[in-house]
């Protein structure tokens, strides 16, 4: 089974071809991806309008690189699948016509996939975990515990009330003067820091309901920042080491409580998936690794490049989805809001 994945939700646009291995999990014939980062570093931000404007000039020409990467012919595709959200709404109009237009000139059965649920399955992909599992997603726009019990069935266990972690890192880089993107700016700033210098809050530690809050914590380094400027070199190292040191505990704190919440339900998962751009930092991990190790978990944590955004998720979820008869008509709408955990059978709009 081949799938095409196209996504186009944030500043990333991508096309990928992935194939499902008969022994489980898939094998990413290509996948390429085309960063937006230089575009928006001036503005400290992603532009919604200059990132539409990138996705139509380059989803193409990548689709092109895909399939010709992979050695196959639209034809030889059995579906095309793309992202039709949450996100940015220009740059899901971008690939959702551009899918439902492909999967029209060639006759193919479409499936239009919720960004967060490619996050959610890519350790499927990559690993062959099973359900039920427990994820963790983390990125610019998203903070999200997740049990994942098959596909299309998900329960939120916890989120943000706020800001999303990659956000609260992007803004604490920009605030200490660090280049665009903050996150492993703020993360190689840390190495140098001392965690203890700054004490910062735990925003919701040893609450029950494992949800997140980032905005205080955001809002105490300012403070702290603004007590000791000017700021030298090694304020700023030890701001960031004393923000991460505060981030990772959050992030166990909150995590242990999903665990307790789901093993108190009765459907204790067996692996912890991480998921999202902050996975990618090693102090999170570290952090999680022994934390699975005391807490009897398998830790799974797909390679950086497909933490981040990309299509080669977009293309797993169509094969899963497709599998299990899952399909879309061409008349369904992107959603820039889309919640994971809704019934996702019954809320796409025409569903074939």
């Amino acid at each position: 089974m081949l799938v095409l994945g196209i996504e186009t939700t944030c500043d990333e646009t991508s096309a990928a071809v992935v194939r499902k291995r008969p022994e489980g999990g898939g094998e990413i014939l290509a996948n390429e991806i085309m960063s937006q980062i230089a575009e928006h570093a001036a503005y400290g931000g992603v532009v919604p309008e200059i990132a539409a404007r990138a996705h139509v000039d380059y989803l193409d020409h990548l689709i092109r690189r895909a399939l010709a990467g992979a050695g196959v012919a639209l034809g030889q595709i059995d579906a095309i699948a793309a992202s039709a959200g949450p996100g940015l709404i220009g740059g899901l109009l971008v690939g959702l016509t551009t899918g439902k237009a492909l999967a029209w000139a060639a006759g193919k059965p479409f499936v239009a996939v919720n960004h967060l649920e490619g996050h959610a399955l890519t350790a499927r992909m990559t690993d062959s975990v099973q359900f039920p599992y427990m994820v963790l997603l983390m990125s610019g726009g998203h903070t999200q515990l997740l049990e994942v019990r098959g596909v299309g069935d998900y329960r939120r266990l916890g989120s943000t009330i706020d800001d999303a972690i990659g956000e609260a890192f992007d803004k604490v880089g920009k605030l200490l003067g660090l280049p665009y993107p903050g996150g492993p700016h703020v993360e190689r700033a840390a190495l140098e820091g001392d965690p203890a210098r700054f004490d910062l809050p735990r925003p919701m530690a040893g609450r029950a309901n494992p949800d997140f809050s980032f905005s205080g914590l955001k809002t105490a380094v300012r403070n702290e920042a603004a007590r000791v400027a000017p700021l030298t070199k090694t304020d700023v190292a030890d701001l960031c080491a004393s923000f991460q040191a505060a981030i990772v505990d959050v992030i166990i704190d909150r995590t242990r409580a999903a665990l307790r919440l789901s093993r108190e339900d009765g459907a204790p998962p067996e692996a912890l998936v991480v998921a999202g751009g902050v996975a990618a930092n090693s102090a999170i991990r570290r952090a999680l690794a022994r934390f699975c190790g005391e807490s009897g978990l398998r830790l799974v944590t797909p390679p950086p490049e497909l933490c981040t955004d990309n299509g080669a998720m977009i293309a797993w979820v169509g094969i899963e989805r497709l599998e299990r008869g899952l399909t879309d008509s061409l008349n369904v709408a992107a959603r820039p809001r889309w919640p994971l955990d809704d019934r996702l059978e019954a809320r796409h709009h025409g569903k074939a």
